[in-house]
């Protein structure tokens, strides 16, 4: 042991977290005081090197190193994080492999044997943080960094001061040679650059003062170009790097710019201006000459000559041909200059960048003015910021005023919808077009185009632009986007729906049916009715094409000509109508023909040909020129909207393959069980008249007679909608299967049986991970491995994930080899002794993560990988973090201490049991950096340590040892804290924990650099210093860290103190962020900034930093809803060639972060051709480059309980096992997270998301859209993983999925939608609809089945129930009479029940099956057992349906009224139990009303015709209400539960007093709203706080699902109800009444309510004031009493119910359900109709309790408000004693579980996944709390049980009593109108058999002959 410890004294006894602890110089010098400076962590202390910074910037350093080697000693290239060798004065440090303290090499030897690993040693890593801990040297900044905003120019004087170029922060005065001095290596004159650095300064300062560019703007785009310049120039010639910038940008095949400059039609506005421009039309003349030059055309021929020939030639070819050539004779000054000033507009655009061919056009202007003579001639720069007054901020003002008005000296959004916003992508479309160019004009109405082209660019300023733009797309709130956008879907389903459903529904139209005689219909009357299917695609077509004539203005030129196209399908509506028409009108149903047997065949074949043609032709394609690529009519359309990437070769028959499998499944298994199982229902149910029931005494027998028809409709019903959901059944399980089928393709999968992926691991490190193609062969492979290999573990153990035993056995060890004198390296047993996939416990603690992230590297490893290129070749790219206000470091507050009175953990508790292993390991630690630093003084070292662990046996050690494994500290210096709050924050959900993460980019680059070139490290013959000064500047060159932090100016001094921290512990790290300054005049509006800071900026004397770059805004850029304005604020700071876009919740690990070279070689843009894209004549290339590089996510929360398992499985198996096969067939877009982007592609095309407020509230989804749209193509990397966090607490998640389908609800109404939807071929529109619509669409008609089953259940619960079943044998003949006699057939109907339940099950559980699948697939079948096992045993199953409810809810809410907003997600961890008043106010409205009436529908059908299949409902139904409440931590817990009762009775009263913010009048009320919408008047009241600004619904909106869904439901439960009570089959009986039964029990309370009201209305007025003088609480006690009477009368009514059906339960609770129905569709017509807009306070709703009107601030209002305030006290009196009744039945039902012994434990164990050893621990209270709590208990648990007691009496006893009770005596009295009001009980309605009336035949009718026809 002691030979160990000394061994690993050098990282083991310091370790620091994630190289972020505490300093480094911890190695043989403990003593070092790195935190006694100063108390917090910043200690002030200075090191020797001095600053970072010299004041003379790059060039001007001195001399005295320059010959120290010679200039091409060394290439710059690649970068290794462990490189920094130890601190301490000498840099001493102990060498993992016991070997010799230096870092230079151990001799000539050392170069060509293993022993010449030492020179690299990885353990030896200097931490940044240890830097920040130790030192501030970033004092000394020079001036050049910070430019003042009036300074002027800094590049007059001394010129090569390179005063532009940013800082990068080191002195390199001092090490290196010449080249590495340089901030662009690649860039630099030995090189052959085109262009020099100085020339493009000129270039960027000569523009920058042409055109009035800011001064740090424009030094921050010289930086951008420069950077990508380097980027690309470091892998191809500088020519070449520039020529393809220029070709990305501006000129080539694929840039945006010259894309949009054809399609806008500019080159014939540069020939011949707009105004002679005759559009597209070519004389007969030209087009002769087109065809002769093309034919006679040399490809070798001289340009000049060809561009003669093709003179007054308008088409595109020609002027391609033109553009080429001048592209191709333009110099590369020329070029730069282009970019340049591209670059320059697009930094300062601010708003503008979302819109790209705007930006084009104000490009095209500025550029045609840069080269006029007025402003060559120009000698006067402009004024500093003069384009973004004058052409941004106009624009940027238009844009914010759609949104926003001024009210009361504040911005306040409008009260508009989407479709009355002219929207970022309204105003872009208006450039697409010369039609829209031409509106652009002036005050005076003068046209801008009619002004010569140069002369634009200076008038843009005065162009009046709230009258050029308009609408181009609606985004109505409709239903009607579905039928235009995935009109498709409709059509396969609906048409394929009819033609199964009429073929097997024959006695539909069967004259003169006989169940005797089974006859058929005429032939022909069959072919014809399936025929109507051509006649419904048709249909679905024409209503689709008037809803996109609808949602698209006609006044714009992109919009179809849709007349064509209408007049064509009515057309094919009319053809398809003949057969029909032809064989039920003339023929009819009676007679056969021949004639008639044609026309309905060859209507069939139509019909057929119709549907095929409908379902694969786009909507966009379908009778016009629209996708018509030869005109260039349309041709904008086509670019933008419709350049999809082609799929090829494999891919594209995947594609097929993958829907032909789905399809030829779904129809064989939809027919089969669908179809056949409704066919024999049809049968019967078609031609069941109920003749023999009695009826009402309102309308007689009409209506029941009907019922078997009406069920069967809703069968149909029913059956269409399982229809649909078959389809995504059958997609997830092929998806799933092609998946796998990939996953063995590519070796991902674990049963891949041709591999050992440890055992190759080393060789695939070498092959896979390491550029060694152009190595030389110097070094052994087993050396450059094993230093890859023991970084990796040495960075697990930093991160205390494995423990110092567990690295012992996992290193390469140095061993005295059998050549004496020598040393060779030994490889760790681990890579042998596996088997092949599990690995063996004695190298990692048990599943652990350590474990999981070597698995996953090495099974990613023995993929297909691009193979890397050398670090010096590699792109430039950038993380980019967009960050609000997500925790960044905890506090040891947050840590330590529990969060309020209902959690039970400290957080710092909960991670210590979720990661025992990493506590551990981090303890120990700590022990030893404590024993170190409490030994020092007393002449102990750490080679005594072993003595001191064999004294620990002791109890009193034992005790001492108590704190660290307690807090992690014993000591409260900030050392030891910050320790302890790094460890929880690297295992929460932090910034700091995705900040450190991805920082191994720069470790992994300086390590790979280390590694592939030893010769850099012999270079500095020792001097590590210098090394790594060398390795970070590669580093920081090749990889940048953004994050933007919007509200750093506006954080608090412990977020301020946590980001300086972060800047400190990583210097590299550059933080965007918005700076705010006064107005310059009076009342104007603050200047906002977009600023920049890193870790090396100066510290002003406000204790900010200075910032590198600070560019002036147009005003605020908030304008949408956050985020994605956040990013684009700050996308001016990205640098170099990728963008990689990072959540603030997610994690990097070192050895994923060396696969980055590969990763970015995905974007197949490495290896350039030599070719120039501008030769004149060669054809246009067909180029798709790669936009979006999708990537794995692992969810690191997946392992804290049943939640965050479930939300870990949906983005596992979506985010890796879909992503998979969608990435192949071209339909994954983009989510966000770990996405690569094509920085150049993203940004020319309108940013990396959209930004419109509410609409695009997904806003990554819309540029992955965006990108497919505009050519490019999304891919997935399958070996290359980010950690994710994700939602724990059930509110959370559930908040994440209200936003995700209210976004999905937002999306629909999109344009994006429309032109995918419209243009997709049919492959790729499956693709694209089933992966993200259809998932939302699906869930919304799970919902919607349930929903109809249910009614349907009811309704054929009463046909069963009042009739008599026949006997139903399935064997025999049809046609055999039906036993007794009179009987109804039932039983096939009760059998499709069975199967309806069946589907119902499978398509929920189908959510289930891809994770298991995955799981088999990557962990194995016994992981995969045990996931699911446990899925299982926690009742997840209740979770998804609860789930899958909120999708549907929020998508119909959204799409209904709006209110789509961006809710942030808790990333806490949850183990607070939340109050049952607050869960059910959240979910009351989403799910568990809908649950509730659900319910009692499905005890009706339960207890009228039982069957075990309905048990699967109770489950699903019951999730719907109780979901909330089984997954809230410790719901169960005895004492809590009543504790929690007692404040759900004061949640139920309070608020009427005063204002209570969470009380359930103040729910009822925000409820309400999403209707009424606010009042925008404020009062100042602190009730108005908890309002937001919701506008009041549209009228149309709530029409569906307001009136017509709840009056359907209303309508089928009536229908049911009066036929339940028609009396069927009884004989003499009198009709009965059971609608005015019906309406006494619904209208009853309403009336009796509305009166109690008026009584304490006018008690109130007179009293209530006086009252309120002497008793605080008259109000509390005014609505007390009137919610008394509202909850007893509900009470009383449901006996009064139960009386009037005679005491039969059956018919009272359907009763019941239809009163319900019909109580809640007259309250939805109050609120919707009747009422005006709620106040934001809640005056009046006091007023109305208390009488104080005058007082209540309303104004004149006091007169009406009364009669408003009259009408929502009838619908709260109503909903207040539903709301009672629900809660205690809710409350009621879990009294079960309460009485279960330790429930608490097993429920937490099934919540949270914790052995009971290892629970929570109850809170602990004092005893006064302990008194206290048990008094409440005493009282409200006797209350609940009373009530409980009360609500059994009046169940129990009615029945009981009501068996003795004579009804009719009680009822004979009633007056004449009321006769029939009570039910009468015990009659025989057995009328079948001897008793069934003799009209019923039991003998087979002949047959009666059909008639002939022609």
């Amino acid at each position: 042991m002691n030979d160990r410890s000394h061994q690993y004294h050098g990282y083991d006894d310091r370790q620091q977290y994630h190289d972020s602890y505490y300093d480094d110089r911890y190695d043989g010098h403990p003593h070092q005081q790195q935190y006694e400076e100063d108390v917090d962590y910043y200690p002030h202390g200075q090191d020797g090197h001095g600053g970072y910074y010299y004041d003379q910037g790059y060039y001007d350093h001195h001399q005295q190193y320059y010959d120290d080697y010679p200039e091409d000693a060394y290439q710059a290239g690649p970068v290794d994080p462990y490189a920094q060798q130890g601190g301490g004065p000498g840099g001493a440090y102990h060498n993992v492999h016991g070997g010799h303290p230096g870092g230079g090499p151990r001799g000539p030897a050392g170069r060509d044997s293993d022993e010449g690993s030492e020179t690299f040693s990885d353990f030896t890593m200097r931490s940044d943080m240890a830097r920040a801990a130790e030192m501030d040297y970033y004092g000394q900044q020079g001036p050049n960094n910070y430019l003042p905003q009036d300074a002027p120019s800094s590049y007059a004087g001394n010129r090569s001061s390179g005063a532009s170029t940013p800082i990068y922060g080191l002195d390199y005065s001092n090490s290196l040679p010449a080249r590495s001095r340089e901030p662009y290596p690649a860039w630099t004159a030995e090189n052959q650059i085109p262009v020099s650095k100085e020339e493009i300064e000129d270039i960027f300062i000569d523009l920058t003062n042409k055109f009035g560019f800011q001064r740090d703007s424009m030094r921050n785009m010289y930086d951008h170009l420069l950077t990508l310049l380097d980027s690309r120039a470091s892998r191809m010639t500088p020519n070449q790097a520039l020529l393809s910038l220029h070709s990305d940008y501006i000129g080539g095949d694929g840039a945006n710019y010259k894309k949009w400059y054809f399609a806008a039609q500019f080159d014939l506005d540069d020939e011949v201006g707009f105004r002679n421009m005759k559009l597209g039309k070519t004389s007969r003349k030209i087009r002769k000459m087109r065809k002769k030059s093309k034919k006679t055309r040399d490809p070798d021929a001289d340009p000049q000559q060809t561009l003669e020939q093709l003179e007054g030639d308008n088409s595109l070819e020609a002027a391609d041909f033109r553009w080429k050539t001048r592209m191709n004779q333009m110099s590369q000054h020329e070029r730069v200059r282009q970019i340049a000033l591209y670059l320059l507009c697009w930094g300062e655009a601010n708003q503008v960048r979302f819109m790209p061919e705007c930006l084009c056009f104000i490009f095209k202007c500025a550029d045609d003015y840069f080269l006029s003579p007025e402003c060559q001639n120009r000698t006067e720069p402009m004024n500093e910021g003069d384009f973004l007054h004058r052409v941004i901020t106009p624009l940027y003002r238009y844009v914010r005023d759609q949104g926003y008005e001024i009210l009361d000296g504040k911005f306040v959004k409008r009260e508009r919808d989407h479709q009355k916003v002219i929207g970022y992508d309204d105003i872009n479309q208006l450039f697409w077009y010369p039609e829209g160019i031409e509106r652009i004009i002036f005050e005076d109405q003068t046209r801008l185009v009619d002004i010569a082209p140069n002369e634009r660019y200076m008038k843009l300023g005065e162009v009046a632009w709230n009258k050029v733009f308009f609408k181009t797309y609606r985004e109505t709130r409709s239903w009607f986007h579905l039928a235009t956008n995935f009109n498709r879907i409709w059509v396969i389903h609906i048409t394929m729906y009819w033609f199964y459903t009429a073929f097997n529904s024959p006695t539909v139209y069967t004259k003169h049916y006989s169940q005797l005689l089974n006859n058929s219909p005429p032939t022909q009357a069959r072919w014809s009715a399936v025929a109507i299917g051509g006649v419904v695609a048709s249909l679905i077509q024409i209503i689709a094409t008037l809803a996109e004539w609808a949602f698209v203005p006609r006044n714009w030129a992109g919009a179809q000509h849709l007349t064509r196209r209408l007049m064509f399908l009515i057309l094919i509506f009319i053809v398809n109508l003949i057969a029909p028409v032809y064989n039920f009108g003339y023929i009819g149903l009676e007679a056969k023909s021949k004639s008639g047997l044609i026309v309905g065949v060859v209507g069939f074949i139509i019909a057929v040909i119709t549907f095929l043609f409908f379902s694969v032709m786009p909507l966009g394609g379908l009778f016009g020129s629209y996708l018509n690529k030869k005109t260039r009519r349309y041709v904008a359309s086509q670019t933008f909207t419709a350049s999809f990437a082609r799929l090829k070769g494999n891919d594209m028959w995947m594609s097929y393959g993958l829907w032909v499998c789905v399809f030829a499944a779904k129809f064989s298994e939809s027919y089969f069980f669908l179809t056949l199982s409704i066919r024999d229902p049809i049968r019967d149910l078609s031609k069941m008249r109920m003749t023999r029931c009695v009826g009402e005494v309102y309308f007689g027998s009409k209506v029941c007679m009907e019922q078997a028809r009406i069920v069967l409709a809703l069968m149909y019903l029913t059956d269409l909608v399982l229809f649909f959901l078959d389809t995504y059944l059958w997609y997830i399980i092929c998806n799933t299967i092609f998946s796998v089928a990939r996953s063995f393709y590519l070796g991902i999968s674990i049963w891949t049986p041709w591999r050992n992926i440890f055992s190759r691991l080393p060789k695939r490190i070498y092959s896979k991970v390491l550029a060694t193609t152009d190595m030389e062969i110097k070094y052994k492979p087993k050396v450059l491995i094993s230093q890859i290999w023991n970084a990796i573990v040495i960075s697990m153990y930093r991160e205390h994930l494995l423990a110092i035993d567990h690295v012992q056995k996992l290193l390469y060890h140095q061993v005295p080899s059998e050549v004496e004198g020598k040393r060779t390296l030994r490889a760790p047993t681990f890579f042998v002794s596996q088997d092949d996939n599990q690995i063996d416990s004695e190298f990692f603690p048990k599943n652990s993560e350590a474990e999981r992230r070597i698995s996953f590297f090495a099974q990613s490893l023995s993929t297909p990988i691009p193979e890397p290129l050398p670090v010096d070749n590699m792109p430039t790219f950038t993380v980019f973090v967009p960050h609000y206000s997500e925790k960044i470091l905890l506090s040891l507050r947050e840590i330590i201490r529990e969060d309020d009175q209902y959690t039970r953990v400290t957080l710092l508790e909960y991670l210590k049991q979720l990661h025992p292993v990493e506590w551990d390991c981090f303890v120990k630690d700590t022990k030893i950096l404590a024993e170190e630093t409490s030994g020092v003084g007393d002449g102990t070292s750490s080679d005594n340590f072993e003595e001191k662990e064999n004294e620990k046996d002791t109890v009193k050690s034992k005790i001492d040892d108590l704190p660290f494994y307690c807090i992690g500290f014993k000591s409260a210096a900030p050392e030891y804290t910050l320790r302890t709050r790094i460890w929880a924050s690297l295992r929460s959900q932090t910034l700091y924990r995705t900040v450190s993460g991805f920082m191994n980019y720069s470790r992994a680059i300086k390590l790979l650099y280390r590694v592939e070139n030893p010769e850099v490290v012999q270079m500095f013959g020792g001097n590590t210093e210098k090394l790594e000064r060398e390795l970070e500047r590669m580093a920081r060159r090749k990889f940048k860290f953004v994050v933007s932090m919007q509200r750093l100016t506006k954080f608090r001094p412990d977020e301020m103190e946590n980001a300086e921290f972060l800047l400190r512990a990583y210097p590299d790290l550059q933080i965007a962020y918005l700076d705010e300054e006064p107005p310059l005049e009076e009342g104007g509006e603050p200047r906002l900034f977009s600023a920049l800071i890193d870790g090396h900026c100066e510290i002003m004397e406000n204790g900010r930093r200075r910032p590198k770059f600070r560019v002036e805004l147009s005003g605020n850029p908030i304008l949408g809803d956050g985020k994605s304005d956040n990013q684009n604020h700050a996308i001016i700071f990205y640098r170099g060639e990728y963008i990689q876009l990072v959540d603030a919740n997610q994690d990097n690990y070192l050895e994923e972060c060396l696969k980055i070279r590969s990763v970015l070689a995905e974007f197949e843009e490495l290896s350039v051709e030599n070719v120039n894209p501008y030769t004149p004549g060669l054809p246009p290339v067909e180029n798709y480059p790669v936009a979006i590089l999708g990537a794995r996510e692992y969810i690191f929360s997946e392992n804290v309980g049943v939640l965050g398992d479930v939300a870990a499985g949906k983005e596992q198996t979506f985010g890796t096992l879909f992503a998979r096969t969608l990435a192949q067939i071209g339909g994954k877009l983009h989510y966000g997270h770990p996405d690569f982007l094509n920085g150049v592609f993203m940004t020319t095309r309108g940013g990396v998301s959209k930004a419109q407020k509410g609409l695009h509230l997904n806003e990554d989804i819309y540029a992955g859209m965006n990108a497919i749209m505009r050519g490019g193509r999304i891919k997935h990397c399958e070996y290359y993983q980010c950690g994710k966090g994700r939602d724990l607490g059930f509110g959370s998640i559930l908040n994440f999925t209200t936003k995700i389908g209210a976004g999905m609800g937002e999306q629909i109404l999109s344009r994006e939608y429309y032109y995918l939807g419209t243009q997709l071929p049919l492959d790729r529109f499956l693709s694209f609809f089933y992966a993200h619509p259809g998932f939302h669409i699906n869930n919304l008609f799970i919902i919607v089945s349930v929903q109809l089953f249910m009614i349907t259940m009811l309704n054929m619960g009463a046909l069963v129930h009042e009739s008599i079943k026949c006997y139903y044998d399935k064997d025999l003949p049809i046609t055999d009479p039906q036993i007794p006699r009179g009987c109804y057939n039932l039983e096939p109907a009760i059998g499709w029940l069975y199967r309806c339940i069946l589907s119902i099950f499978i398509v929920f559980f189908i959510s289930f099956v891809p994770l298991v699948v995955q799981e088999l697939c990557e962990k194995g079948l016994w992981r995969a057992a045990v996931r699911f096992a446990r899925h299982f045993a926690s009742v997840s199953p209740f979770f998804e349906v609860f789930v899958c409810q909120i999708y549907a809810h929020s998508l119909l809410t959204d799409l209904a009224f709006g209110g789509a907003r961006y809710i942030s997600t808790g990333r806490g961890v949850a183990t607070a139990r939340i109050p049952f008043s607050v869960l059910y106010s959240r979910f009351a409205g989403d799910s568990i009303y809908l649950g509730a009436r659900a319910v009692m529908m499905l005890l009706f059908g339960t207890i009228s015709m039982w069957q075990p299949a309905l048990l699967w409902f109770w489950i699903t139904l019951s999730a719907m209400c109780i979901s909330p409440f089984l997954y809230n931590p410790h719901q169960f817990a005895w004492t809590d539960f009543f504790i929690d009762y007692r404040d759900f009775i004061r949640w139920l009263s309070r608020g009427n007093s005063k204002f209570h913010r969470n009380s359930w009048i103040g729910y009822v009320r925000l409820s309400r709203t999403r209707i009424t919408g606010f009042k925008r008047k404020v009062l100042g009241d602190p009730s108005e706080k908890g309002a937001g600004d919701i506008a009041r619904a549209r009228f149309g909106n709530l029409i569906f699902t307001e009136f017509v869904i709840p009056l359907f439901v209303a309508a089928a439960a009536f229908v049911a109800y009066t036929f339940m009570n028609s009396q069927n089959g009884v004989s003499d009986a009198d009709p009965i009444n059971s609608v005015l039964r019906l309406a006494i029990v619904t209208f009853g309370p309403i009336v009796i309510n509305a009166g109690a009201l008026m009584v304490l209305f006018a008690i109130s007025c007179c009293a209530g004031p006086l009252l309120g003088v002497c008793c605080k609480k008259t109000a509390s006690v005014m609505a007390g009493v009137a919610h008394g009477i509202a909850v007893i009368i509900q009470i009383v009514f449901f006996e009064v119910m139960w009386f009037l059906q005679g005491f039969v339960f059956k018919k009272a609770l359907l009763g019941m359900i239809a009163a319900i129905a019909i109580q809640r569709l007259v309250l939805k017509l109050i609120v919707g109709l009747c009422l005006t807009r709620e106040f934001k306070h809640d005056q009046a709703n006091r007023a109305w309790w208390s009488g104080k009107w005058y007082s209540a601030g309303l104004g004149w209002m006091a007169m009406t408000q009364p009669a408003r305030e009259f009408l929502c006290k009838i619908v709260e009196s109503m909903m207040f004693g539903g709301d009672f009744i629900l809660c205690h039945c809710l409350l009621f039902i879990q009294l079960p579980l309460l009485c279960i012994p330790m429930i608490d434990r097993w429920h937490s164990m099934l919540l949270f996944w914790l052995r009971p050893s290892r629970q929570i621990r109850p809170p602990i209270f004092s005893m006064k709390q302990n008194k206290l709590r048990k008094r409440m208990v005493r009282k409200y648990a006797t209350l609940y049980f009373g009530i409980l007691l009360l609500f059994l009496i009046l169940v129990i006893a009615p029945s009981v009593a009501g068996k003795q009770l004579d009804v009719e005596s009680l009822t004979k009295n009633l007056p004449s109108f009321a006769e029939g009001l009570v039910q009468p009980v015990g009659q025989d309605n057995n009328d079948t058999g001897n008793n069934a009336p003799k009209t019923i035949s039991i003998h087979t009718p002949t047959l009666s002959n059909f008639s002939t026809m022609p």
